[in-house]
């Protein structure tokens, strides 16, 4: 089997990683960058492809799906950040 050989997944795990696709794409992710990370997500959820026997392999964790655009930076731009640290500054300025 190549590698991408896309075979050994489930059609579940298939129709997932077209939506996060889907997903990336929406937000301006290349086509091939975006079907990479679904998959890299998918994979990570589900730990690979199908695995044959009863009670073989590992549970789903979908943390690496609810984390999608919040994983890097902060809420608040440079200026609401730089306005905050002269509050503090000042106040504590003043108390002393």
């Amino acid at each position: 089997m190549p590698r991408g050989d896309k075979s050994s997944y489930t059609n579940k795990q298939k129709r997932q990683a077209e939506h996060i696709e889907e997903g990336y794409e929406d937000r301006g992710v290349g086509k091939k960058e975006s079907e990479r990370r679904a998959w890299a997500t998918v994979n990570s959820m589900t730990h690979g492809g199908k695995k044959s026997g009863s009670g073989r392999g590992r549970s789903e964790d979908h943390s690496s799906a609810r984390k999608g655009g919040h994983k890097g930076g902060s809420s608040q731009s440079h200026e609401e950040r730089s306005r905050a640290a002269k509050k503090g500054w000042e106040t504590r300025r003043r108390e002393s």
